[in-house]
């Protein structure tokens, strides 16, 4: 069984997907899968799934919600749902390896990925796009809006766009032709406040040979951060603008092979 929180929650097993059948079913898998083999009490769950909202007997649902949730595993799979959702002191566990989520797989080829990137950007582009094929959209979308669930759609964006930088860099690397301006300059646009999309923008500019608009993008990096965060551009991005300037020799020629631009963060 595989379970996907990658944007809408489902489950596959043996190549066939499932939808799950209501929200709070849905929500309590996700929390779970979050951190599996870990418990979850009682509480925190009924805190993911009602907050404020919460109901005089929502412990009650709670248990009736697990236990749809056992039976459609059950279903789906042939294993005792309890054995799969596990009752431990007050609170409840997914006893599954974490690699049959999708986004711990994703962390962990994210991660290999990273660490690849300056000692062999070949390899560091394979393991990124498969850690970036993983997502359908928004994580955790089918979830309820609880903390747990809002910090964790937060942080696993978060490494979703630092996965996108680290593979825009391996790709300026070895393959420039490979990275999509368009889509670049969209990401650089939508977060001003991560300064590295903007330097990877500049310089894939710069390797296609359209110095203007490489030095144009610093200039619109600088106007946002100032007009939205009351900042200005990092070291970082400053190097690279003279760098562009002076056509420094460690940019190599444009349309050639990038050196590797290493992350500011």
């Amino acid at each position: 069984m595989e379970i996907q929180i990658l944007g809408s929650v489902f489950l596959t097993h043996e190549n066939k997907q499932y939808a799950m059948a209501s929200k709070r079913v849905s929500s309590v898998l996700t929390v779970l899968a979050l951190t599996p083999r870990e418990p979850i009490s009682s509480d925190q769950l009924v805190d993911e799934l009602w907050g404020e909202r919460r109901m005089a007997n929502a412990r009650n649902a709670l248990h009736a919600n697990v236990g749809r949730l056992r039976k459609y595993l059950e279903s789906i799979t042939g294993i005792r749902g309890g054995d799969l959702i596990r009752t431990v002191g007050s609170g409840y566990l997914l006893d599954v390896p974490p690699e049959t989520v999708d986004a711990h797989r994703f962390l962990k080829l994210a991660d290999a990925g990273a660490d690849l990137v300056h000692r062999d950007p070949a390899a560091a582009i394979d393991r990124l796009e498969q850690a970036l094929a993983l997502w359908r959209g928004p994580a955790l979308l089918d979830a309820c809006e609880g903390l747990r669930c809002r910090i964790s759609a937060a942080q696993l964006e978060e490494r979703r766009i630092t996965a996108y930088e680290d593979l825009t860099a391996a790709k300026l690397a070895v393959e420039a032709h490979r990275v999509s301006v368009t889509e670049l300059r969209q990401l650089a646009t939508e977060h001003a406040e991560r300064e590295r999309l903007s330097e990877l923008l500049m310089l894939a500019l710069y390797r296609d040979g359209r110095q203007a608009e490489a030095l144009e993008v610093f200039h619109g990096a600088r106007r946002r951060l100032a007009s939205d965060l009351g900042l200005e551009p990092g070291r970082a991005l400053h190097r690279v603008y003279q760098a562009i300037l002076q056509q420094d020799a460690e940019l190599g020629e444009p349309r050639q092979a990038l050196a590797q631009l290493a992350p500011t963060s």
